[in-house]
């Protein structure tokens, strides 16, 4: 019998050391469904441990200069890029999305988060006020809060935990920064150059594990003043619970049940991609993903036809393969939660257009056990459906006509999220019109998914607390203080 081939072990980096833990968790291959890595299952005592060393590192850290933050997070940017084929390969077996998006997306991104915090902390201004009448002058400062606490999903690992660590230290705080046990391999591989970057011990440091063991003992300590998560509406509630008897500064960062709106002026050759894409990119497995499409009437049956005929172009195949759109979802639970959906929606008298059910997905004979789906169209589906209500982050979304600008406002406000909406018309006017009536915290216009980072990102509703962004992530990774001088 051939040997089986040794799992990787990762460890916790705390204090500018790896350390092992004495439990561990099993992290699985999403396009085999096997065991390939274990994961720190890491409590109390390493985040203890990890807040020593935060404090131990914040008079230093925190007292340096932003221009000497900014070339330590510029050299760690060049060290990542110079491990982008090795990350992005780590990235896509790990999550199992296709290597092809963690190539041009996922990691070039976390270096770009580096590079733009790095720049952007350089360029802030503070206020100053005079009081010439009774000789006074106020000014404000902004210091580093303390010690962050960062906890970061599955669906874009590196992307997102480096969206959170940059803006962090920049500002001059120390971090302990949680990763999804799902999705930990490059967030210890980062780990490996924070040395080499001249990040000094201490001031970064990533414990392993689950939410509620390690989460919670992160988001309970009374030493860690903030935290920033990116994830859940039940788990926000729960670190929100966590927080409150020590008033800590949250940031929350929510889920989505976003809308697309395409009027009958829309240009369907360039709407259909674009909304297939915003559809399915990543497996539907990104918060800002589309998930009910309205279609005015005149247009309905031409664009049903026809994004039905692109998605299922819209190949899905193991992550490695250059042709595939799609890889494999995260999970086995995810997935038969995901499929669930579609149950639901088949017995409430909806009809699937394509995918799941309906076409044969063909996979390799090693990759039959993997969390494949194909991407799903729904369509005959009522407002009220758990399909149109609830996020279901997988390749599922629901296409439905309507009549007009007013009833369709209406409908995509109707649910419990705000993050993002994605309007297709010609009408310079109505966009400007619809855009501002649109409850969502983000609107993509005839595109989507084009970020410009130095303005807000976040959600209204139940899509979260607090923006991310240039300004938004500096205020938040800081205290404001006012001082007033008199002369």
């Amino acid at each position: 019998m051939a040997a089986t081939k040794a799992l990787l072990m990762l460890e916790n980096f705390i204090d500018g050391k790896f350390l092992p833990c004495n439990s561990y968790i099993d992290s699985y291959d999403p396009s085999t469904g096997e065991v390939y890595c274990r994961v720190p299952n890491s409590g109390k005592e390493e985040i203890k441990a990890a807040v020593e060393a935060a404090r131990g590192a914040f008079p230093g850290w925190s007292s340096r200069s932003p221009q000497e933050r900014s070339q330590v997070l510029n050299k760690l940017a060049d060290l990542l890029e110079q491990s982008l084929e090795e990350l992005a390969q780590a990235e896509s077996k790990d999550q199992g999305k296709t290597l092809i998006l963690a190539r041009t997306m996922d990691i070039p991104r976390s270096v770009q988060n580096f590079r733009f915090f790095a720049s952007s902390i350089l360029h802030h201004t503070s206020e100053c006020t005079q009081m010439d009448h009774l000789g006074c002058m106020h000014y404000t400062v902004r210091t580093p809060v303390g010690i962050a606490g960062l906890i970061s999903p599955w669906n874009l690992p590196l992307y997102l935990l480096t969206w959170k660590i940059a803006p962090a230290v920049a500002a001059g705080n120390t971090v302990i920064a949680k990763p999804s046990e799902l999705t930990s391999v490059t967030a210890w591989m980062l780990c490996k150059l924070l040395d080499k970057a001249g990040v000094p011990p201490g001031v970064v440091n990533i414990v392993f594990g689950t939410g509620p063991r390690v989460g919670e003992a992160l988001v309970s300590h009374p030493d860690v003043p903030l935290i920033s998560f990116t994830g859940s509406q039940p788990t926000a509630e729960r670190i929100t619970q966590l927080s409150a008897p020590h008033c800590k500064k949250l940031s929350l960062e929510l889920g989505g049940k976003n809308p697309a709106i395409i009027f009958e002026d829309a240009n369907l050759d360039e709407c259909i991609p674009a909304t297939v894409r915003s559809s399915f990119a990543n497996q539907g497995e990104i918060c800002l993903c589309t998930s009910r499409i309205f279609v005015q009437k005149s247009i309905y049956s031409e664009f049903l036809k026809r994004f039905v005929e692109a998605t299922r172009k819209w190949k899905v195949g193991i992550p490695s393969d250059p042709s595939a759109s799609m890889g494999a979802l995260i999970s086995k639970a995810h997935l038969e939660k995901v499929k669930s959906y579609v149950k639901k929606a088949l017995a409430e008298g909806a009809q699937i257009q394509c995918g799941e059910g309906v076409d044969k997905l063909h996979l390799p004979a090693r990759n039959q056990a993997g969390y494949f789906m194909l991407p799903t169209v729904i369509t005959d589906i009522k407002d009220e459906s758990c399909c149109m209500k609830e996020e279901i982050f997988g390749p599922v979304t629901c296409v439905t006509p309507f009549d007009n600008e007013e009833e369709v406002i209406q409908r995509a406000n109707s649910v419990k999220y705000g993050l993002a909406a994605t309007v297709w018309s010609r009408d310079v006017g109505r966009i400007h019109r619809v855009a501002k009536k649109l409850q969502s915290g983000l609107v993509w216009t005839n595109c989507w998914l084009i970020r410009e980072l130095n303005l807000p990102f976040g959600g209204m509703k139940s899509s979260g607390i607090g923006r991310e962004g240039a300004k938004d992530s500096y205020d938040f990774f800081t205290e404001i203080k006012t001082i007033t001088v008199k002369h």
